[in-house]
């Protein structure tokens, strides 16, 4: 060995022991730059869009059927191209979602289609932060394990039978979207329902059972979700938009008394419809009931910290509840009282600063995307042009006609777009419509909420279908092609709903024609 080999061997030692440079780093290697045209076509597409819509000549007005004309003014126009270009870029993730709503209050400010300060205000929206308020219960819930306990709990009850396990997965999902946003409930279930397929089956390829239990989960963490107003954004984003534009509150008890049996009942027919479609191979699991209880048991006694977020979250939902009974209550704001159990968890230290810089800031600026894109169309007149249209369409139908309709509309945009975007455009447009054809604002606002929490087409359509996607127990097409019958029997309930159901319960479903 010569002394320049010794030489070199010795200072790359000295370097790599030293820190001077890491071993990973002690190679260079070239960086391989892949031009990805499908991404750039539709950034170019979305831009192309509203370049177009906005700088198009002016459009014909919309007539309504007392024959007064509506003009689509230069900012209403700008808002269409706005909201086109978010579509595009929301279907396709061409930047992450988040981005693509800074997008849409930066082009309101630029191309003068709304005040800036009206635009960006609308990004700190009450009914933001009380969704940012719902993700952070559905963190902490994860974080101190009550999930986990609450999960594990539920397989050693329900015992080994697939059916059953397929049925108790379901009602636990649906139960926790009761309380926490249901992107954190299929997120949470999601290692659970792995670990109950690895006992299923002992290789990693795809099975009916498998299909079934994460498709499943996915349509019932939406169907769970319109129960109240921690299970998603869109409930709060729709009373928002219904306060500002009808100037009536409807209240967190109002919504999950009218929500409550419609959601369960979709949950128990999913159940039947899965194990029509997708009946597992295997009659029962051998073992699992003593795996859950080992598990269960490892958790051990509660913590101090399960005991404190049970007691808040608890007493935060009551008062939210009471608000609508004890004159007392009455004014205090849901989004404050939400606030106080976030933070509660911090003052406790439940959570800690870490936790807060892991909170998914990209899922809070869609939801004020959703709102200002809303607003927008609403405050420009956009949204009255485009109802007037769409009014045209069902000029000589009846009442129950017209909210199917409304509702197969909004079921349809919320798989392209996500479901907060899909309310925040839909329901200014429908609110409009409604009283020239003799239905209640009411039974729209709770239709398309019904509709727009559960997109069972594409994965696109909401947090817990990709979700599920990731077990790769199912491929988009088989996810689409389920989707079909599953939203025909969405459509089907939502007409026993509005026909039946709701009038039992008191709802108001229609009013004198034209009102």
């Amino acid at each position: 060995m010569n002394i320049e080999m010794v030489t070199q061997m010795s200072l790359t030692k000295d370097i790599v022991e030293n820190k001077i440079l890491k071993p990973a780093e002690s190679v260079a290697r070239p960086r391989i730059f892949l031009f990805d045209w499908k991404r750039v076509f539709f950034i170019l597409l979305g831009l192309g869009v509203f370049t177009g819509i906005y700088f198009s000549p002016p459009w014909a007005a919309a007539i309504d059927p007392l024959g007064v004309s509506f003009e689509l003014s230069r900012q209403a126009k700008g808002a269409l191209a706005v909201f086109g270009l978010a579509a595009i870029w929301w279907v396709f993730e061409v930047v992450p979602i988040g981005v693509t709503s800074l997008a849409i209050g930066t082009l309101q400010a630029l191309f003068l289609i709304r005040d800036p300060k009206v635009a960006f205000k609308d990004f700190m929206d009450p009914s933001v932060l009380f969704i940012f308020g719902s993700l952070v219960i559905g963190m902490v819930f994860t974080k101190t394990g009550l999930t986990k306990r609450l999960a594990y709990k539920m397989l050693s009850i329900i015992g080994e039978r697939t059916s059953m396990i397929y049925l108790g997965c379901f009602v636990m999902t649906a139960l926790l979207t009761h309380l926490m946003a249901h992107t954190a409930v299929a997120a949470t279930m999601f290692p659970l329902l792995m670990a109950i397929h690895a006992l299923y089956s002992e290789d990693e390829e795809p099975t009916r059972f498998g299909r079934g239990l994460f498709i499943g989960m996915a349509y019932v963490a939406g169907a769970g979700s319109i129960i109240t107003l921690l299970g998603a954004a869109r409930g709060a984003v729709a009373l928002g938009f219904y306060k500002d534009i009808m100037h009536v509150d409807i209240s967190f008890f109002q919504l999950t008394l009218y929500m409550f049996p419609i959601g369960w009942l979709m949950v128990f027919m999913l159940w039947a419809f899965f194990m029509l479609v997708c009946k597992p191979e295997k009659a029962r699991i051998e073992g699992l009931k003593e795996r859950a209880k080992s598990m269960y048991e490892g958790l051990g006694r509660w913590s101090t910290d399960e005991i404190l977020v049970v007691l808040i979250v608890f007493s935060v939902i009551l008062i939210i509840a009471l608000k609508n009974f004890v004159p007392a209550l009455e004014g205090l704001d849901k989004t404050g009282i939400l606030l106080v159990s976030t933070i509660s968890f911090f003052i406790l230290n439940i959570l800690n600063i870490k936790d807060l810089e892991e909170i998914p800031w990209n899922i809070i600026l869609l939801f004020s995307g959703a709102m200002s894109i809303g607003f927008c169309l609403w405050d420009t007149g956009a949204a009255k042009w485009l109802a007037i249209n769409w009014l045209q369409l069902f000029k000589d139908s009846s009442g129950v006609v017209f909210i199917l309709g409304m509702a197969f509309f909004v079921m349809i945009m919320t798989n392209f777009i996500m479901n907060v975007a899909a309310i925040a455009i839909s329901l200014p447009v429908a609110l409009v419509i409604a009283p020239y054809l003799g239905v209640a604002g009411e039974v729209i606002l709770f239709a398309s909420l019904l509709t727009a929490g559960m997109p069972f087409l594409l994965l696109v359509g909401a947090a817990p279908n990709a979700i599920a996607y990731s077990s790769k127990q199912f491929t988009p097409g088989q996810f689409f092609l389920y989707g079909i019958p599953a939203s025909i029997l969405l459509m089907f309930v939502v007409w026993l709903a509005i026909t039946v159901i709701w009038p039992l319960m008191g709802m108001t479903v229609t009013i004198p024609a034209g009102g």
